[in-house]
């Protein structure tokens, strides 16, 4: 299953986006432009579906209120809205789901948050419209989406699911290395790492040893004198990532997460989440960071060759402002979506018939979208005092 498309409705600094996804799918955009408000949105319906401390409530305090999430260019329609559609094969001229989800404030007396509108369309055929009549005879009911809950949710279980299941992760090394240290509430599934080592100590040994050893082998391309990764415990029961290093000591000791390099850890997480694989969508934001830019430039060639072979490829949407990923040739056009600030709140598009030319053409994305999303002024920073 595929995200083929979103729309958005006053969701944070967007009034109004509409936009095709595909299989590997590189936002770019300018500083604030909502590259990281696109990743929420989807983020906010896994959180809507989950299972376990989900809901619509809980999504929308979790982001600080219906206030946070609204556009501020919303100010005659209070309503937000999320639609997708999913399909089983991109180009589909039906999708095989679509699911549009939108709320309000109550606007009198306890201002609750209710749903306005939850739609359910499977193959074309609409299989929930809401409010309905229960609805109308008890408000109370729209509080809650039919999503969120497995006892009403039966027919369309296959699309909870899907949304339920979509990853996000921005690896913090700090928190990474010193998670023990920091302690603290974690935030809910974990989207900065500071879990990720307990999230390889639940996968099974043998998986784990067979993508630790392929990881392996990308490290010591990547990274100089790496020799050796493995995965251990220690007295206390901790998990703990080792390295070791070609070095003028033959008999050099292992080395624990907490001395790897910030790229070592970034490269260890992106490989690792998509050898995870599986039917679920990952976010990434901004993989680049902490990368020299000779292995940014080969991101897009290893989440392709990651994938190739594997029974269900992972569907991967990420942001980036970096020169060096998007001059990948092997990009592909259709799954570049570009995020335009204006004074109404930000728009978004996919490359246009000039940029399709020079695209195909031979120029790179990094040439030819990569500069709009330049600020008109910034060459004027430099002078600043």
């Amino acid at each position: 299953m595929l995200l083929s498309h979103i729309r958005l409705k006053n969701w944070r600094n967007f009034q109004g986006l509409d936009v095709p996804l595909r299989q590997v799918t590189y936002v770019l955009g300018p500083n604030a432009s909502g590259k990281s408000n696109l990743l929420d949105a989807l983020r906010f319906l896994r959180d809507v579906s989950k299972r376990q401390g989900g809901g619509l409530q809980a999504a929308i305090a979790d982001r600080g209120g219906i206030s946070k999430v609204r556009c501020l260019h919303a100010r005659r329609d209070p309503e937000v809205e999320i639609d997708v559609a999913l399909s089983r094969e991109l180009d589909q001229s039906q999708p095989s789901w679509r699911y549009v989800l939108a709320f309000k404030p109550e606007g009198k007396g306890a201002q609750r948050l209710l749903v306005s509108r939850e739609q359910v369309w499977r193959d074309g055929e609409l299989l929930l419209n809401r409010p309905d009549g229960k609805d109308k005879k008890d408000t109370l009911l729209l509080t809650q989406t039919h999503l969120e809950q497995i006892q009403t949710n039966q027919n369309f279980r296959e699309l909870a699911d899907f949304l339920s299941e979509i990853t996000y992760l921005h690896l913090v090394p700090q928190l990474l290395r010193f998670g023990d240290r920091i302690g603290g509430n974690r935030l809910s599934d974990d989207p900065f790492g500071q879990g990720f080592l307990e999230r390889l100590s639940a996968t099974p040994e043998k998986t784990r040893n067979a993508r630790l050893k392929k990881i392996g082998v990308a490290l010591a391309l990547a990274v100089p004198q790496f020799s050796e990764l493995r995965f251990e415990k220690d007295d206390m029961g901790h998990p703990h990532l080792q390295a070791r290093y070609q070095h003028h000591r033959p008999n050099a000791g292992w080395q624990s997460e907490e001395h790897f390099s910030d790229g070592t850890l970034r490269l260890f997480g992106l490989l690792w989440m998509l050898l995870e694989g599986g039917n679920s969508m990952l976010l990434l934001e901004e993989p680049e960071i902490s990368l020299n830019d000779a292995i940014v430039t080969q991101i897009p060639l290893i989440i392709e060759r990651l994938q190739r072979g594997q029974k269900n490829r992972r569907q991967v949407l990420l942001t980036t402002h970096s020169e060096a990923l998007l001059s990948n040739q092997g990009i592909d056009e259709r799954g570049v979506v570009l995020l335009e600030s204006g004074k109404q709140g930000t728009t978004g598009r996919i490359v246009n018939e000039d940029e399709q030319r020079a695209l195909r053409a031979g120029l790179s994305v990094a040439e030819v979208v990569l500069p709009k999303t330049r600020p008109s002024a910034v060459s004027q920073l430099g002078l600043w005092q």
